[in-house]
């Protein structure tokens, strides 16, 4: 043995030996968790949305009009919620926080569902067998107990919806190639995880609640959200979490106060507030427009000694604003006609987890002797031709366009939203045909659940995933690259909202043709525990009337804001070919 070479356990080897270096924050080692917490709780959510308007009706005895009513508030709320989130998470919280709370959040609210399962006395008794027009109604406080585990859910989805793909694009550095690379393989991973959950979530979960044990269908998904938490708060050491620098809300509420307070200055005579930015900020410089001018008043400087600090820097933001901000909240403006176009398309995508539920529950389920197909399983139709329309357009329409003409050419933002503003309407037209031939078919036969299967309502439900494919993909694209790359996060809040606001309409549509039709008819259109004595026909070609007149307005008006942004994407790609 050597005795002049140090032994591997000696101390002064020890002491020069450099510590390993430690793991960068952020990267995929966080976003594994991040995706991980998404997935369950993607698998958790859509679980019980895909499966309350069943739950409703069977434990709850709700008649359709209730059941319609409180599905259309609940995701209402869901989604107009996220405001309030994107609001939380960009000035105090910060998106980490604000997710764990909002998974907290969701975690009870679908426990306390759960119990609503589990313990018969918070629901009302089961229907008399021998009299299923007589249903015995839920108390008050059973409902009350319903809705707070709703209302908890609603909470949970305005604090994870605005910032989970927000978070998850924090962990990389955008930058960098590399890091933009990155971002799109997240994006991708991402919304694959989003399909898979779903697909469970549609076909597993939904099965379970229905043809096994509602209490058993709905313990998962809680066991999903705590799985959801768990795997979320063990990555907290990896994430890189950005401090909240503060809400576009505020500055949007900043303009609109400060035009008001200037109102009686002339914009020409005086010169605008717009500090230098920063050479290490990313962010895009809007150029000064000439659209809603009256809005420039915001960001006049009329006496610069009681404007400006000595730095040069507004000492009342509520008076004085920066160009950018301004044209900043022109741009939200400038998408506010595309915006009411989205609302009245999208009360179409309302219909099938609520009447299409209905109408599904009193159909001829039976797949041969053993097998009833779940209610909740057929907004599987909706996604199956959603997907393949993708695999069609991107594998073969782009492809063959570009044999014919040389270049690659897709359809136009325009194109899309006509085209799903016309999928609406046809499907609707579709919708009411169907269930006048449904509805026809009980009453000759004398009994609740018509002869007619279940296979004739795919088609409607196939047309709305179609509608979402063309309208609601392009709207949601339209607001994301319409507005500055600083303003994502509020182009996704207003695209959630635009879906909040369907669902409120779509509610109130339903109680209005209720009352209405009630004074004139033997029986109200919509409404009661048997659709048989309804005319569900009658409000679907009402909302296919809706639809005519929302494409009239996209038409003539509407269209006129995204034909500028379809000029704009030409004008990238001739110059790109040039380039090239």
């Amino acid at each position: 043995m050597d005795l002049e070479s140090p032994l591997p356990s000696s101390p002064s080897n020890s002491h020069h030996r450099p510590p390993p270096p430690r793991r960068q924050p952020g990267g995929w080692c966080a976003v594994k968790y991040i995706i991980g917490n998404e997935s369950f709780e993607k698998l958790s959510s859509m679980s019980l949305i895909s499966n309350i308007t069943v739950y409703l009706t069977t434990k709850y005895n709700l008649n359709g009009i209730y059941v319609v009513n409180v599905v259309n508030i609940w995701s209402g709320t869901s989604n107009v919620a996220t405001l309030a989130g994107a609001f939380i998470a960009d000035t105090c919280l910060g998106r980490y926080r604000t997710l764990l709370y909002g998974s907290i959040a969701s975690f009870l609210g679908m426990g306390a569902v759960t119990l609503t399962a589990i313990f018969p006395q918070l629901r009302p008794s089961p229907c008399n067998a021998q009299n299923p027009d007589h249903c015995p109604q839920p108390h008050l406080w059973q409902l009350l107990v319903l809705f707070t585990g709703l209302g908890l859910l609603s909470i949970g989805a305005g604090g994870i919806r605005p910032c989970n793909v927000a978070f998850g694009a924090d962990q990389f550095d955008t930058t960098t190639e590399k890091g933009k690379s990155q971002l799109e393989s997240f994006f991708n991973w991402w919304y694959l995880s989003f399909t898979v959950a779903l697909l469970i979530a549609l076909t597993g979960v939904v099965y379970v609640q229905t043809n096994i044990s509602w209490t058993l269908g709905f313990a998962i998904p809680t066991i999903c959200f705590f799985f959801s938490i768990t795997i979320f708060l063990l990555g907290r050491h990896t994430y890189i979490m950005a401090e909240p620098r503060g809400s576009m809300f505020s500055d949007m509420a900043r303009v609109i106060i400060a035009a008001c307070r200037k109102r009686r200055y002339s914009v020409s005579s005086y010169s605008f507030y717009e500090p230098p930015m920063a050479d290490s900020s990313h962010e895009e410089k809007l150029v000064h427009t000439e659209r809603f001018k009256w809005l420039d008043k915001a960001a006049i400087i009329v006496n610069p000694d009681e404007e400006l600090d000595e730095q040069g820097k507004p000492k009342n933001p509520w008076r004085l604003c920066s160009l950018q901000q301004v044209e900043g909240f022109k741009c939200l403006v400038s998408i506010i006609p595309i915006w009411i176009s989205g609302i009245g398309c999208f009360v179409v995508f309302n219909q099938p987890n609520t009447f299409g539920i209905l109408q599904a529950l009193q159909s001829n389920r039976s797949i041969g002797t053993h097998f009833k197909f779940p209610p909740g399983w057929m907004n599987l139709a909706g996604m199956i031709s959603l997907s393949i329309w993708i695999i069609i357009y991107e594998r073969v329409f782009i492809k063959m366009a570009k044999k014919i003409t040389g270049k690659e050419r897709r359809l136009t933002m325009k194109q899309r939203i006509t085209i799903g503003i016309i999928l609406s309407i046809v499907c609707m037209v579709v919708s009411g045909i169907v269930e006048r031939y449904r509805r026809e078919a009980a009453l000759k036969n004398g009994s609740f659940i018509s002869p007619i299967s279940f296979a004739f309502l795919l088609p409607q439900h196939a047309l709305t995933g179609l509608m979402e494919a063309f309208a609601l993909v392009a709207i949601m694209e339209f607001f994301t690259m319409h507005m500055p790359e600083h303003m994502r996060t509020v182009a996704g809040a207003i695209f959630f909202l635009t879906l909040s606001v369907a669902s409120y309409l779509s509610s109130l549509i339903v109680n209005l043709i209720h009352s209405v039709s009630g004074e004139f008819a033997e029986s109200p259109w919509v409404g009661g525990h048997d659709l048989n004595e309804n005319r569900l026909d009658y409000y679907y070609f009402t909302i296919a009337i809706v639809g005519t007149l929302n494409l009239l307005y996209f038409v003539l008006f509407a269209s006129r804001f995204v034909t500028s942004y379809d000029n704009k994407v030409k004008l990238m790609e001739d110059l790109n070919r040039i380039d090239l």
